[in-house]
């Protein structure tokens, strides 16, 4: 069984389709990139798997169930989680608490008890675990506004790994990233997700070498539509094709 699909997705603005019938499956073992020119429609593709859009036509499966309408919370629930961006909603947290706020919000608990969660050894076990997979061990204490921009990457990762997803959904996550540092991230991402037993990532990417470096598949949009569904060999090995989704400025 799949572990995502969708059929014949569609996201329309008036009378602009952003996205026109998508279908598409992930399943157990893959790390899938999306790639598109600007205007591709990725980002919006990923924002309707997590919740955060409603398809104006279309069905999204997740583990064989109908998830359209799901907010996200409930979704991270079931076992579908994107990354949060936390630091840089909140850059005065440390490290500990970032992890510890998404640890929380799976536990279904409220931000209030986010002072008095220190104390709970469960919840400080948790931090420490996704922490010390992420080598942000040292790091706890230490306010997220003061990380390397690599470091903060992977914290916006880790706080996602914290809700223990069966999928996780990345929308550039080397984004901003030094290029020393990019397979640094990506290396420490998808050994990280082996270690929580993460199944299937779903990588929105731009940049075309970690593409070809760790994907399984590359889907590519354009103007919305599917233009392919490849492995990276025969992906990189059409010229045409590789003009289509970089030969543009990139973006979503």
């Amino acid at each position: 069984m799949n572990l995502v699909e969708t059929r014949g997705l569609c996201k329309d603005y008036g009378a602009f389709r952003a996205l026109d019938r998508i279908s598409l499956a992930f399943g157990d073992g893959e790390l899938v990139s999306i790639v598109g020119p600007n205007g591709a429609g990725k980002t919006t593709f990923v924002n309707l798997l997590t919740g955060l859009l409603l398809p104006s036509s279309g069905i999204i499966h997740f583990k064989g169930r109908n998830v359209v309408g799901l907010p996200p919370v409930v979704l991270a629930g079931l076992g579908m989680a994107r990354a949060f961006q936390l630091v840089q909603i909140f850059p005065r947290l440390t490290v500990a608490e970032t992890i510890a706020a998404a640890v929380i919000s799976r536990q279904g608990k409220q931000w209030r008890f986010l002072s008095s969660a220190a104390g709970d050894r469960d919840l400080a076990a948790r931090v420490h675990e996704v922490a010390e997979v992420f080598g942000l061990q040292d790091r706890l204490q230490t306010p997220s506004r003061l990380l390397s921009q690599g470091e903060k990457k992977l914290l916006d990762v880790a706080s996602a790994f914290a809700l223990k997803p069966e999928v996780i959904l990345l929308d550039e996550p080397t984004s901003g990233v030094s290029t020393a540092e990019k397979h640094a991230v990506m290396t420490t991402l998808i050994a990280a997700a082996k270690a929580a037993g993460v199944k299937s990532i779903i990588l929105v990417e731009h940049d075309m070498d970690l593409v070809a470096a760790y994907s399984q598949r590359i889907v590519a949009l354009c103007e919305g539509k599917l233009l392919a569904d490849l492995p990276p060999a025969a992906f990189f090995a059409d010229p045409v094709m590789v003009e289509a989704v970089v030969g543009r400025r990139r973006g979503h």
